[in-house]
């Protein structure tokens, strides 16, 4: 999955307000562990006890700590604990989680000119963590960086880049920006404001400025590419060591203050991240409480499930929550034969999605999808163009080889792409395999590590084409909790770069770049709804991409832990920003 956060109301919010309310441990706001989905409907284990370590594993290596330089979901969550944005969102259960709140800005942005200037001031006195004082400068250049650095910095959305008034000046970013200016379009009249200078209206900009990529990087201490392995924090937590690898080490910030972060508490002493640890002993180290968080948050692995569901008791430790995520096979638009429609309309009838659900682990782990859209993004409408018929198990393949026969593409060999750290994406890829065997097309699969799938591989046009990747197994979330925040990366050509992109259809479809940006213009959030809804199924009238499921994830809740929320915000993932550990 890359990045993935869901629906909110967007509101002026009082610091009063912004603390986590089942981390007080006030009456009736905790959940008890042994509660299945407790997580998704409470606060698991509130506690405010200080001490200890929380330890994190993972099954490969993020593609970056850099919170500038980074597209994954649960790296958006975990960078918080030692990066500021602008906005971010409360913790908090379920939908709770999905409300917006300033977080290095006092207030939520200002804004003017029809929409198309937003002004944000910064929290007074937010230190870095050797002492230093954040300024409004320093917001400013950490989105040059992310976002005009494309050469060094690839692996984040380019969202500024598309949007701000004078990018169309050819600014290359600060790395060779020799005039050492930055963009005129992002001003900074004094240390505590920034001003944004858009191309157009943008009416969901608070969620856009949620990213990490608007948390404070001082030019000074920049280290381009390098910069993840030492990154200066503004959070409550900052490194202390990183294994590249390996192993990261966070410690308490002693430069972080309650007094200007309203959302964060400092509660263990020491969080510890695993790197390259394999998905099963995540799984069993949850269970004896040697690790207190998947920090993917993609659940266990089907072996791990099968013994939970049939345990009574530790049935009670799993949260179960949709994750506003799609479950997908993009079919690339630009390389044969998926360049022509009707042969990429066969695929859409050819996979057999019931298969594809029972190799990513049943309906527990997601329901049938036709749709672009969740269920659980604003815009979404039930409909499918592409009804799947079966005769008993047997899927009827009558519409496919129809649409196959049209094509004219014959007996055709392609190459399908998957994460090899991912078993369950594999091993949808093999199902996707077997069921493009019955029309004629041979599928190879190559797989390749998270850390590496956007930026060397997948999210690579050039290697795609010349590899002959016809197919690339996807799971998407959205970027901010609204459609727009949901479709624009994967489907507007202006989104397609050459590295890190998630555009895996290259789909560049005037219409629907248009209705894109029509539509993010638009004050009236009925109308943008209609819009997305519209764009959905635009796009599979293109069939641009299978719909395979609308993901599900089951996580194991490990008893040891505290402040256990699963929050929408980041696709049903625990919420990072003040777990403990249970005295």
């Amino acid at each position: 999955m890359r990045r993935s956060v869901p629906v909110a109301a967007v509101a002026a919010i009082t610091s009063a307000g912004l603390l986590l309310a089942g981390c007080s441990g006030g009456k009736g706001s905790s959940e008890g562990s042994g509660t299945a989905n407790a997580a998704t409907k409470g606060v698991v284990n509130a506690s405010d006890a200080k001490g200890g370590t929380v330890t994190y594993a993972i099954s490969d290596a993020p593609e970056s700590f850099d919170p500038g330089n980074t597209y994954y979901a649960f790296i958006y969550n975990f960078s918080r604990l030692y990066a500021r944005p602008l906005t971010t969102f409360k913790p908090g259960p379920g939908s709770k989680g999905n409300e917006l709140a300033p977080d290095l800005a006092e207030s939520m942005g200002k804004p003017s000119d029809g929409g198309k200037t937003w002004t944000y001031k910064l929290r007074k006195g937010v230190k870095y963590d050797d002492g230093s004082t954040v300024t409004s400068q320093d917001v400013k250049y950490a989105v040059e960086r992310s976002n005009f650095a494309r050469d060094t910095l690839s692996l984040g959305p380019n969202y500024f880049q598309q949007f701000l008034k004078d990018n169309d000046g050819g600014y290359k970013g600060p790395y060779k920006d020799k005039s050492k200016a930055g963009l005129k379009s992002i001003e900074t009249p004094d240390d505590q404001t920034i001003v944004f200078h858009l191309k157009k209206p943008f009416a969901e900009f608070d969620y856009l400025v949620s990213a990490p990529q608007t948390a404070p990087v001082p030019q000074a201490k920049d280290k381009g590419a390098d910069y993840t392995k030492s990154v200066l924090s503004t959070g409550s937590y900052k490194f202390e060591s990183y294994q590249e690898g390996k192993k990261l080490t966070l410690v308490r910030n002693p430069q972080w203050s309650a007094k200007t972060d309203p959302l964060r508490k400092q509660l263990p002493d020491k969080i510890v991240v695993n790197l390259k640890v394999a998905q099963s002993t995540i799984d069993k180290d949850l269970q004896s409480g040697n690790t207190l968080v998947d920090l993917a948050g993609r659940g266990v692995d089907g072996q791990t499930q099968a013994q939970l569901l049939t345990d009574p008791k530790e049935k009670g430790n799993t949260d179960n929550a949709l994750g506003q995520r799609l479950v997908y096979t993009a079919l690339n638009t630009k390389v044969k034969p998926f360049d022509n429609i009707e042969c990429r309309k066969a695929v859409e009838y050819a996979i057999d999605k019931k298969a594809v659900q029972t190799s990513l682990g049943g309906p527990i782990r997601g329901e049938l999808a036709s749709t672009v859209l969740p269920t659980d993004i604003d815009g979404y409408q039930k409909y499918d163009l592409y009804p799947q018929k079966y005769d008993g198990d047997k899927l009827d393949l009558t519409e496919a080889k129809k649409h196959w026969a049209k094509c004219g593409a014959g007996k055709a060999t392609t190459t399908i792409l998957a994460r090899n750290d991912r078993q369950d994406e594999v091993d949808a890829a093999t199902s996707v395999i077997d069921s493009l065997k019955k029309i004629g097309v041979t599928a190879k699969i190559q797989s390749y590590p998270t850390s590496k799938y956007f930026s060397d591989y997948a999210g690579v046009p050039k290697f795609n084409k010349k590899n002959n990747v016809g197919l690339i197994m996807m799971q998407w979330g959205s970027d901010f909790p609204t459609g727009y925040g949901y479709l624009q990366q994967i489907l507007n050509g202006k989104a397609i770069s050459q590295s890190g992109n998630a555009n895996l259809s290259e789909l560049d479809d005037p219409e629907i770049n248009k209705l894109l940006d029509t539509a993010i213009a638009n004050t009236d959030k009925a109308a943008r709804e209609k819009a997305y809804a519209e764009i959905d199924k635009k796009t599979m009238e293109q069939a641009a991409l299978v719909p395979l499921t609308y993901f599900k994830v089951l996580m194991y809740r490990s008893p040891k832990a505290t402040n256990l929320v699963s929050t929408s915000a980041f696709s049903g993932q625990y919420d990072y920003l003040n777990i403990g550990v249970k005295k």
